[in-house]
């Protein structure tokens, strides 16, 4: 029998089958890129808004990136940086910590509500991708809370995307909070120190900071930023490789 499909068949999509949830993801892989570089281009004008509040500052910031965040339109590292910048990372650390883990939360229940069952069942239908479900899910509360903050770790891991995957296969609220909280510390620590850095220098915005300390200052920073996001990366990557998780 010739197992090669005909041309009158539509080619296979990974998206496929997903109806709404499928669209859901497309928006939560656009939306947060597109707005985060527009946040940091105005972040002097988004900490002078947030320095109008005065005393409540901290808590509008908490709460408007909880549902920045849970409605998946700002990326996890523009939320920290305006964290550190205008909160220092004293406060501006936990605020956005605060943040992340209220969005998830958000994006948890915005991921049951639209998929229903749907990324379950196409997962059932991916031998690889339920293998990955199984090995996230089929072990004890403390392995799966290993795996589930392994994922969260690296700086390439998608917010939004992840709060759709992992609320989609099912993983239990108490579970996925508890491990988004623990993931998201190491990165969100290290982006919040270095935007408080930038900010004690007295640069009124990102622009100001390169006009006035240099170019090759920024880039020496960035370099570190990245070498110590890369090597975090690394490291998850790897234990999610021995857990046949990847």
């Amino acid at each position: 029998m010739n197992d090669t499909p005909s041309s009158s068949s539509p080619p296979r999509r990974p998206l496929a089958g997903l109806g709404t949830t499928g669209a859901l993801a497309v928006a939560w892989a656009a939306f947060p890129a597109l707005l985060g570089f527009l946040l940091l281009a105005n972040i002097d004008g988004a900490a002078q808004w947030l320095n109008a509040h005065g005393a409540i500052a901290p808590a509008i910031y908490a709460l408007a990136f909880m549902i920045a965040a849970g409605l998946g339109l700002l990326p996890t590292y523009a939320q920290a940086v305006l964290g550190g910048w205008v909160f220092g990372f004293a406060l501006g650390f936990p605020l956005a910590l605060l943040g992340f883990t209220g969005g998830s939360i958000i994006g948890y229940f915005v991921t049951r509500l639209v998929s229903r069952d749907r990324v379950q069942n196409a997962i059932a239908h991916h031998p690889r991708a339920a293998v990955i479900r199984k090995a996230l899910l089929g072990g004890s509360f403390l392995k799966t809370l290993g795996l589930i903050t392994l994922v969260r770790v690296p700086p390439n891991s998608p917010f939004s995307l992840t709060n759709l995957a992992l609320a989609g296969a099912g993983t239990p609220l108490r579970l996925y909070t508890l491990g988004t909280l623990l993931g998201m510390a190491p990165r969100t620590a290290i982006v919040t120190g270095f935007a408080a850095a930038a900010a004690a220098t007295g640069s009124a915005d990102l622009q100001g900071f390169v006009r006035e300390r240099g170019t090759l200052t920024l880039i020496i920073g960035v370099v570190v930023l990245i070498a110590v996001l890369a090597i975090l990366s690394a490291v998850a990557n790897s234990a999610l490789r021995r857990a046949g998780m990847s």
